[in-house]
């Protein structure tokens, strides 16, 4: 009765957690959509374009800290605490050097101000730093405090934007704004990551798993390391980072360049669902990758489990409602495309597993973690310029193929290859 009660209450709080790491990332989204909506109506076109893509080169440089993030969080959750606070210095400030050396490059071939690529360099350094300390919360499964940290993370990446155009300033005085904000944001992230190192009692899943899962060490790559958080770890989790992204733009980036304008455009409405589709069920791989970490094989099925369910509801109610989804997105005029809505949420869906898996390689230390994705790209190019019918069914059915390729690939490196290891090691002791 006492266990069934305990389990109860952790099941309670992980739903707490789940719920409110859920209302943190609306709530990041929600502000990064009401900056080019605000810039809409403050900025004139060029002021407009200036600032959207110095956003959009925000968000490139930002995949180190998403990296260090995930290397952060997968070595406390497996080797406990550790000192972050050089590594964490030390790639921000790479980052931001990086971006500063290529400011003046960036100005020229993208016509842009000098003032605004300088201040991209501070606002990105502002932005990876952050890694660390969410990195810290994620590992020590003080879930609680990690969606307080991703709120405050994104008050301060998009808030001082959020200002600078309502009271109608350029572009530069905007992100000037976003940058002291971002700066602010860290002082208070670092005390809300700088209780002690164990997760508190109020947070759901403060305990360990008694025992690692020996297959999945063993699959992994030697984790000779693990005691270890240095750039190896963060260099191949920034690796996995950008190729997840990379993977789930490929294919609109591909419309842009082999479909007619119109189609094109079409395509970009579909691709909304797919992102629906790819980061609605986020929230599960947030709340795991500790315990993917640690070699939990029941909390990874678990993860999957609620993925694929999650991802089956989606194509599921596309597939019903496929005309009132086009509509909702993109109005009227793609009312056409909507016996795709279940093959562009089905992409989506499947990348969600996808990306899932290739956390738990790298929460694992597997090499290569993201090589599968790689070829997946590569092979997609390929398919869509080389075989596919120049048409919106035409790429969005390699894009299907690909994902569908990607996904079993993965199931098989961390399934199939746990189960290999198992039976090996089984042989071994007999």
């Amino acid at each position: 009765m006492a266990q069934t009660t305990s389990r109860d209450v952790a099941r309670l709080r992980l739903g707490a957690a789940g719920a409110a790491v859920t209302v943190a990332t609306v709530v990041t989204n929600a502000l990064a959509y009401v900056v080019p909506m605000l810039g809409a109506r403050r900025l004139s076109a060029a002021d407009l374009g200036a600032l959207a893509t110095v956003l959009a080169l925000a968000a490139i440089a930002a995949v180190p800290g998403f990296g260090l993030q995930i290397a952060v969080a997968a070595h406390r959750a497996r080797a406990g605490a550790g000192d972050t606070g050089r590594l964490g210095s030390r790639t921000a400030a790479l980052t931001a050097g990086v971006t500063l050396a290529v400011a003046p490059v960036l100005t020229v071939v993208l016509r842009l101000p000098l003032a605004l690529t300088l201040l991209l360099a501070a606002t990105t350094f502002a932005t990876v730093l952050s890694g660390r300390w969410l990195g810290e919360l994620q590992g020590d499964q003080r879930f609680l405090r990690l969606a307080a940290g991703m709120v405050v993370v994104a008050v301060g990446r998009y808030g001082g934007l959020v200002v600078g155009l309502v009271l109608g300033l350029g572009p530069e005085m905007c992100l000037f704004l976003a940058t002291l904000t971002g700066l602010l944001a860290l002082p208070l992230l670092a005390r809300l990551a700088g209780s002690p190192a164990h997760p508190r009692p109020a947070d759901p899943a403060p305990q360990r798993p008694p025992a690692a899962d020996p297959a999945a060490t063993s699959a992994a790559a030697p984790i000779t390391g693990a005691s270890r958080l240095g750039a190896r770890q963060v260099m191949t989790a920034c690796g996995a980072t950008l190729a997840m992204l990379t993977i789930s733009y490929a294919d609109l980036i591909l419309a842009r360049q082999l479909l007619p304008a119109a189609a094109s455009g079409a395509y970009a409405v579909g691709a909304v669902l797919t992102k629906g589709a790819l980061w609605a069920p986020q929230v599960v791989t947030l709340l795991v990758l500790p315990r993917l970490a640690q070699g939990d094989r029941r909390a990874r099925l678990v993860a999957l489990a609620l993925i694929v369910a999650c991802g089956t509801v989606l194509v599921v109610s596309s597939a019903v409602g496929g005309e009132l989804a086009f509509r909702l997105v993109g109005g009227a005029d793609y009312l056409h495309l909507a016996g795709t809505a279940p093959m562009f949420a089905a992409v989506g869906a499947l990348y969600a597993v996808v990306f899932m898996l290739v956390n738990e390689r790298v929460a694992t230390a597997a090499r290569w973690p993201a090589a599968p994705l790689w070829v997946a790209t590569a092979g997609l190019a390929a398919a869509a310029m080389v075989i596919a019918p120049r048409t919106v069914t035409g790429v969005l059915a390699c894009s299907l193929i690909a994902a569908a390729l990607a996904a079993v690939v993965m199931g098989w490196l961390v399934f199939g290859r746990s189960a290999l290891t198992r039976r090996t090691g089984d042989c071994h002791r007999g």
